[in-house]
């Protein structure tokens, strides 16, 4: 009987502090992300990666010495698995870090597989998260093609849901069973940031960030918020405000009850885990916030699997 593949798209991170290293120089060789002339790229990779892998090795060893990321992605998987039913085969393919995407293609080679549906697991279309993803997915599946593999599959392509109403919805339960008094609250929504470059040569990142917190917002009109971005890496210039940098501004306009919700992310890792609770939450004390809340990535909210599951049937 002929299956369709689903294609669970995610980052992936360490899965052991041995891992990070590795982990680093997978992302730090993507010329999607990091543009280093191609013929240097490995070799500069290695270098970075060798350098920022002892600063990152204190984030996860904060987490347990790893990232949760795996587990959280193939809980959704199972999921959307078991709401999707026998027709579907639902597989995780992570970009940096196990299991790879040719680990997922190679487990469906027994499969008569009649059509691929990749999924990310970026809301947010970016040509450095999204769009590297499917890039690896098409340099993977030509390999097995290659080799007479799912010659005749066909793929659909699923490149983003900012504002998809149940994508919408599941944002607004996690905040409201954050704080039983939004209202009382600021809402500050942190997202990945990018190099403005991406953005200037016409990546839709930014307007769909801006559209996914205009349609959260539109069920709390009282609120006042502001959206503001963090992990920057390197020296060139990003999109800003910067998270930190927000906390401390509203700090200095006696904000002391302040909501932080990551709004680009749907599982947990050290952008969330370190960053936002760690470091962020301390620094917002430090500022004078009294309460300080972090809203949960959606994980396996249940309104955010049928969000996956209707775009998957319609892609089907």
């Amino acid at each position: 009987m002929k299956k369709r593949a689903v294609i669970l798209m995610n980052m992936g991170g360490p899965d052991s502090l041995e891992a990070v290293e590795p982990f680093l120089y997978n992302l730090f060789s993507d010329h999607d992300i990091i543009e280093i002339p191609k013929l240097i790229q490995k070799p500069v990779a290695k270098f970075i990666s060798k350098i920022r892998a002892k600063k990152t090795k204190v984030y996860y060893e904060y987490m347990g010495g790893k990232s949760p990321q795996k587990e959280q992605t193939e809980k959704q998987a199972q999921l959307l698995q078991e709401t999707l039913g026998e027709n579907f085969i639902v597989k995780v393919a992570m970009r940096y870090w196990h299991p790879f995407t040719e680990e997922a293609l190679d487990s469906l080679r027994d499969k008569d597989i009649e059509k691929f549906i990749l999924l990310p697991l970026y809301p947010q279309y970016s040509r450095t998260t999204t769009g590297s993803s499917f890039n690896e997915f098409y340099r993977r599946l030509k390999e097995f093609r290659e080799k007479g593999f799912f010659k005749e599959a066909k793929i659909v392509e699923i490149k983003s849901y900012h504002n998809h109403p149940l994508f919408i919805k599941a944002w607004v339960e996690r905040i409201r069973e954050s704080v039983s008094s939004p209202e009382d609250f600021y809402f500050l929504f942190s997202a990945h940031s990018l190099p403005e470059k991406v953005i200037k040569e016409g990546d839709p990142y930014k307007k769909q960030v801006e559209e996914s917190v205009k349609l959260i917002m539109e069920n709390f009109p009282n609120v006042k918020h502001s959206l503001a971005y963090q992990s920057k890496v390197g020296p060139v210039k990003w999109l800003e405000p910067m998270t930190d940098e927000e906390i401390k501004r509203l700090a200095k306009q006696g904000i002391k009850n302040l909501v932080v919700i990551p709004v680009t992310f749907v599982s947990e890792h050290s952008e969330t885990l370190y960053e936002l609770d760690k470091q962020y939450g301390k620094l917002a004390k430090e500022s004078g916030i009294e309460n300080y809340v972090r809203v949960p990535t959606l994980r396996e909210s249940g309104i955010f699997i049928e969000c996956l599951k209707d775009l998957v049937l319609k892609a089907a």
